[in-house]
C-alpha cells in the first residue's frame, strides 16, 4: 500500500491549498437572518466550516462585506469572526464584489486561478461575482450548501446560472477530502477531523467508538 507521488500542487486539476483561494462575501447578520433556502444554524454552522478548513489547510481568504462603513449594516457574524478576526474585510457599496476595485484587486494579487467562493445571498451576491470571474478565466467553485438565498427557488436558480455559466458545484465535506486528500498528510488531520461533526451535534466518529465499546 503507497499513495503515488504528489501531483504538482500548482497544476493539479484539483483543488488544493496552492491553487486556490476562499472568497466570503457578505456573512453579515441581517443576510443570514434573511436566509429561507436552508435553517440558518445549519448556513452558519457549513460556512464556518468552510472557513476552517481554509486556515488548516493554509488556503488564502477574501473576506468581504457590504455597508459597514456607511453604518447601513453590521460586520461579520460572530462564528466567522472568530475564525478569521485575523485577516482584513474589504468592506463594499457594490452590490457585486467584483465591482470593488480593492476586492477584485486583492483576488487577483493572490494569483490563484480556483476561486472558492461563498456569499449570501446566492442568486445575487454569489451569483454575480461568480459570472464575472468566470467571464475573467477564473475557475469558480461553490460549496452549495455553505451559501444560502431569500427562497429556495431563488437559491437553485443562482446555482444554475453560475454553473451554465461553467461553475463548479461542491460541499463543505467534499472541499474537506479535496483539499486533505491523502492520510498520509498527518500535519492537518487534526483539522480534517471536524469534517465529521453536523450542525445537529452527531459525530459519526463518536457515534462508532460508543458502539464499539
Amino acid at each position: 500500500m503507497a499513495s503515488e507521488t504528489i501531483r504538482n500542487p500548482q497544476t493539479d486539476h484539483l483543488i488544493t491549498p496552492d491553487n486556490s483561494a476562499l472568497l466570503i462575501i457578505d456573512y453579515q447578520p441581517v443576510q443570514v437572518s434573511s436566509i429561507r433556502s436552508m435553517p440558518c444554524e445549519e448556513l452558519v454552522f457549513n460556512i464556518t466550516g468552510v472557513a476552517k478548513a481554509a486556515v488548516n489547510y493554509g488556503v488564502p481568504v477574501i473576506h468581504s462585506t457590504v455597508n459597514v462603513s456607511t453604518g447601513r449594516n453590521k460586520p461579520p457574524i460572530q462564528q466567522l469572526q472568530g475564525v478569521l478576526g485575523h485577516l482584513p474585510t474589504y468592506d463594499r457599496t457594490t452590490v457585486n464584489a467584483w465591482e470593488d476595485a480593492e476586492f477584485k484587486q486583492a483576488v487577483k494579487a493572490l494569483g490563484r486561478r480556483k476561486l472558492i467562493m461563498t456569499a449570501l445571498w446566492t442568486e445575487v451576491c454569489l451569483t454575480f461575482p461568480a459570472l464575472d470571474a468566470l467571464l475573467e478565466g477564473y475557475e469558480v467553485y461553490v460549496p452549495v450548501d455553505a451559501v444560502g438565498g431569500t427562497s429556495v427557488a431563488a437559491h437553485e436558480a443562482g446555482l444554475r446560472r453560475v454553473e451554465q455559466a461553467g461553475g463548479r458545484m461542491t460541499s463543505r465535506v467534499q472541499l474537506y477530502c479535496e483539499l486533505q486528500r491523502d492520510w498520509v498528510r498527518e500535519a492537518t488531520i487534526p483539522g480534517f477531523m471536524d469534517v465529521f461533526e453536523s450542525f445537529d451535534g452527531f459525530n459519526p466518529e463518536k457515534a462508532m467508538e460508543a458502539r464499539a465499546a
